[in-house]
């Protein structure tokens, strides 16, 4: 008994307005035959308290989204997570994120919830997503007791697998955004990053479809096939 009410203790306590919104949340879907064009993306980019993935904390979220075949100003989403008394360390200073754009934050259990349905059921995309995707799930763990199913896509994986013949090791975003000359105003918050990689990404789908990789399904399959060429040993 000791047991559950330890497990219970652990799960969030949400008022029943946030619980009915969750209901509400469409499930993800599994990833089909449209094309790539034709697929809803969402292109997120979160800003954390650090690089420990069950230490450091969200505390921003930027997204734009990727539809008909072209970034979306319309659909756009920024929210900066309230965490009371967290301590500001030097890299969150960096990306702007001073103790004054904290204290404006919005609640973490409504912002993540509120992103959630920004998202619905589109797969997501990340500049090195699994970082993303590791810290995401946990907040939304944590905050919301929701568990995110949504199918992510690393850029950072679909760049080389369309680009072979680009000679970049361990690339980072602004090495991609330097190979194909993109003009990139701002860097280095959720948003601005997160439009840098949506721009990316219109390129690599052309990119994709040139290569008869014109699905969501197909370029995750391919994928798969690439990364494990990656991690088989050469002689």
């Amino acid at each position: 008994m000791k047991l559950f009410s330890w497990l219970r203790a652990n799960e969030p306590t949400l008022d029943a307005a946030t619980q009915a919104r969750l209901r509400q949340l469409p499930a993800a879907k599994s990833l089909g035959e449209c094309s790539l064009r034709e697929q809803r993306w969402v292109v997120l980019d979160l800003e954390t308290s650090g690089l420990n993935l069950n230490r450091d904390q969200v505390l921003s979220i930027g997204a734009v989204v990727i539809e008909d075949g072209a970034i979306d100003l319309g659909q756009c989403f920024e929210r900066t997570l309230l965490r009371p008394g967290q301590s500001v360390n030097p890299s969150v200073l960096i990306h702007g994120l001073g103790p004054s754009a904290l204290a404006a934050g919005s609640d973490p259990a409504q912002a993540l919830l509120e992103f959630m349905e920004f998202v619905g059921d589109s797969p997501l995309l990340a500049f090195h997503a699994p970082f993303d995707q590791h810290m995401l799930t946990r907040a939304l763990k944590d905050s919301l007791g929701y568990r995110l199913q949504h199918p992510f896509f690393d850029v950072a994986d679909i760049a080389p697998l369309l680009c072979p013949q680009a000679t970049l090791r361990e690339a980072g975003l602004d090495d991609w955004i330097d190979h194909f000359k993109l003009q990139v105003e701002e860097r280095h918050n959720a948003s601005a990053d997160a439009l840098a990689t949506a721009e990316l990404a219109l390129i690599l789908f052309s990119r994709a479809r040139q290569q008869q990789i014109d699905s969501p399904l197909k370029l995750q399959q391919r994928l798969g096939q690439w990364k494990r060429r990656q991690q088989s040993p050469s002689f």
